[in-house]
């Protein structure tokens, strides 16, 4: 049978006749209406060629491709030992979800693939082993073939403070692998692996992508052969694996995207999708964190202050950073020993919490449940507990505890729990500082996500932050248990800006947490513009890491505006269609959130380097309605830009209404500002 699904102008057509494994006919571009005869007659008419001095039958690219079928090319599922070609058991369809069962020997793989409403495709693999002896994965995977008009590859890199960064390629045959090795994903995750036509953009060109729905160690690849399709494929980085009878791996979910309209068309399937099962379900308060304020200088006496001022200017949840534990005075000491530190909390935290909930925010704690120092109590009574020996190199200071360990679960929940059943406290910031340096970091990872459904469950009121010094583990399923992530440790806003931009290719604006820092960033010396980091950070969950007691009435009333701004626009600015435009100079970088019905929209024009012409290209806004007229004005965000010319464009003092058709295809004409600047616009329908 051949199975056609179809969902948001996406296609899936998966050819299960014959004893083989099913063959991906075409996934992309919907096919419209197909019957019985239009499906055959498709999957037959694209049988290759058989080519000169190769295998003597047509090569079909199956879901399980293998070198027994002569594919020589990047294996997806690999079973040690075993030569034969795999054979299907059974296919079938329940509505948009197609699964299929083969076999390679006594590996029993069921594989799942998914078309969901917003034309998302999940693919994910179940091993079994039905034999008896042990059988020995070595890697399971999705591969998935690409027209071969998919020649170019966005992928990312990066490092701390400076993740998401996008790296472009034109791969020739072979492959283009990226694995990470870190038991989490890394800065430097390749997060997102796209195939596209040359030149694709943002708001151009068709693309596939794929995104490993995984905390721990992946492996993404985009191959070409001269003997058989172009392909991406993902999943786990799996080390050796060994199956007793009766066992079965899972593995992670593999998130595959098709998009006709750029990277844009991916975030407008991939947003709308997370939205439907999100866990949030309130607006976003707007949060104070403390570390770059006071760092570990912690006392009731200290805070207090803060908090007042905090509260003045209209922020919503007070968070406790690092530091208020059991000796807990620099970074290299006390992680472990959860619990307050009497010298300078002698009252616990109860004093803090109940003056944050009288100034009207919630409160909210930093925590690392999964580290440990040496110099700890809990390190000295169970150095057992380690995931590495004690003597094996540090990071950071720390090691790691052995969350695949019972007792090591079971003592954090117990932990967590008596805090949170203690102190009324509404958000936790769950840190991850260090790479595992383990080769098999599977059962870590399942271990924190036990750890974290059970802490859920027993206190589903208190939403938790995914943080790893800073973006180091932002994914698709760690996103599933948690209600923000922390997209980068800097608050430069310059290098958040490029941070933001791409990380928000697959991640929904309400979970990104964006603050306003110092004027001097305490990550790369740089000093920035009040109003550069307001509109820098009001595109996000937005909150504020700054001391407020130090900080001047003008700025105080300035970051008091930006709040209400927030405020105002927080509903759209969480729910709309984030669109970014593809600018000619590579110093401007634009981008808004248009909402669901067009009728209004915020967009950012930030210019991040030197422009290359004194006039500069006019700005086009995309996502409107052409048919509408709008409104467009800038939006005062509490602190000007800095503007170069004598004479800006005519139109900023007062706006004007143009089509949106106009808006589109002409733009408007932009005032040049220094690097370093950006200014925000309002866009709404105008009356009829």
């Amino acid at each position: 049978m051949i199975h056609h699904l179809r969902a948001a102008r996406v296609g899936l057509v998966l050819d299960s006749r014959g004893a083989g494994v099913p063959v991906v006919v075409h996934w992309g571009r919907d096919l419209g209406a197909l019957d019985s005869a239009d499906l055959s007659a498709l999957a037959d008419a694209i049988v290759p060629a058989v080519g000169p001095s190769s295998i003597d039958v047509p090569l079909r690219f199956s879901l399980l491709p293998t070198l027994a079928d002569g594919w020589s090319g990047h294996p997806a599922v690999t079973v040690a030992g075993v030569r034969e070609r795999a054979t299907q058991l059974d296919t079938a369809r329940d509505g948009d979800v197609v699964t299929t069962v083969n076999a390679i020997r006594d590996a029993v793989i069921t594989t799942r693939l998914e078309l969901t409403a917003q034309g998302v495709l999940l693919v994910s693999h179940v091993v079994r082993n039905d034999g008896e002896a042990p059988v020995e994965l070595t890697g399971v995977g999705v591969a998935l073939p690409v027209p071969e008009r998919a020649r170019e590859v966005l992928d990312f890199s990066g490092r701390w403070a400076a993740e998401r960064r996008p790296q472009r390629a034109r791969p020739g045959h072979g492959v283009w692998l990226r694995e990470t090795r870190h038991g989490r994903g890394g800065h430097d995750d390749p997060f997102l692996m796209v195939a596209g036509t040359d030149g694709f953009g943002f708001g151009s060109g068709e693309v596939w992508a794929t995104h490993v729905a995984w905390s721990g160690d992946t492996r993404q690849w985009f191959e070409r052969s001269d003997l058989g399709p172009s392909v991406l494929g993902a999943g786990e980085r799996l080390a050796p694996t060994t199956l007793a009878p009766g066992e079965e791996y899972a593995s992670p979910v593999v998130i595959a995207t098709w998009s006709g309209a750029g990277l844009d068309g991916l975030s407008g399937r991939l947003h709308p999708w997370i939205r439907s099962w999100s866990t949030i379900d309130r607006p976003r308060p707007v949060t104070l964190n403390t570390w770059e304020a006071v760092y570990f200088d912690h006392s009731l006496e200290r805070l207090e202050p803060l908090v007042e001022r905090a509260a003045e200017v209209g922020v919503e949840r007070f968070v406790l950073d690092d530091g208020w534990f059991l000796g807990r005075t620099d970074d290299r000491r006390a992680l472990g020993d959860w619990t307050v530190d009497p010298e300078r909390w002698p009252d616990g935290l109860g004093p803090l919490a109940e003056r944050v909930n009288a100034a009207g925010m919630e409160f909210g704690l930093w925590v690392e449940p999964e580290m440990v120092s040496l110099d700890s109590d809990l390190a000295r009574q169970h150095p057992e507990w380690l995931l590495t020996p004690p003597d094996s190199v540090t990071w950071r200071w720390q090691h790691v505890l052995d969350l695949s360990l019972p007792e090591v679960a079971q003592h954090l929940f117990e932990r967590l729990d008596a805090l949170l059943s203690e102190y009324p406290i509404a958000y936790l910031k769950w840190d991850h500082n260090r790479d595992l340096l383990v080769e098999a970091s599977r059962p870590q990872v399942l271990g924190l996500y036990r750890l974290l459904d059970r802490l859920r469950g027993a206190h589903p009121g208190v939403e938790i932050e995914s943080c790893a010094s800073g973006g180091g583990r932002i994914d698709l399923e760690i996103l599933r248990r948690v209600d923000r992530v922390w997209t980068s440790d800097t608050n430069d806003p310059l290098v958040r800006q490029a941070i933001q931009r791409w990380t928000g290719i697959v991640i929904p604006p309400e979970y990104l947490g964006s603050h306003v820092g110092d004027a001097h960033a305490h990550t790369t010396g740089r000093v920035s513009g009040l109003g550069f980091r307001l509109a820098t950070a009001l595109f996000g969950h937005a909150g504020i890491e700054s001391d407020l007691t130090r900080v001047s009435a003008d700025d105080l009333d300035a970051l008091r505006a930006w709040i209400s701004v927030h405020r105002e626009h927080r509903a759209l600015l969480h729910s709309g269609r984030v669109v970014r435009v593809d600018a000619a100079d590579d110093a401007v970088l634009v981008h808004g959130v248009v909402a669901p019905d067009l009728s209004r929209a915020l967009f950012s024009y930030a210019v991040v380097g030197e422009t290359d012409a004194a006039l500069p290209a006019p700005l086009r806004l995309t996502g409107l309605d052409p048919a509408r007229r709008y409104r467009v004005s800038m939006l005062d965000v509490g602190a000007p830009p800095s503007v170069l010319q004598d004479a800006p464009p005519p139109w900023l003092d007062a706006g004007v209404v143009l089509t949106g058709s106009a808006l589109i295809g002409v733009g408007l004409p932009m005032p040049l500002l220094t690097p370093g600047n950006a200014l925000v616009l309002r866009v709404e329908a105008a009356p009829a």
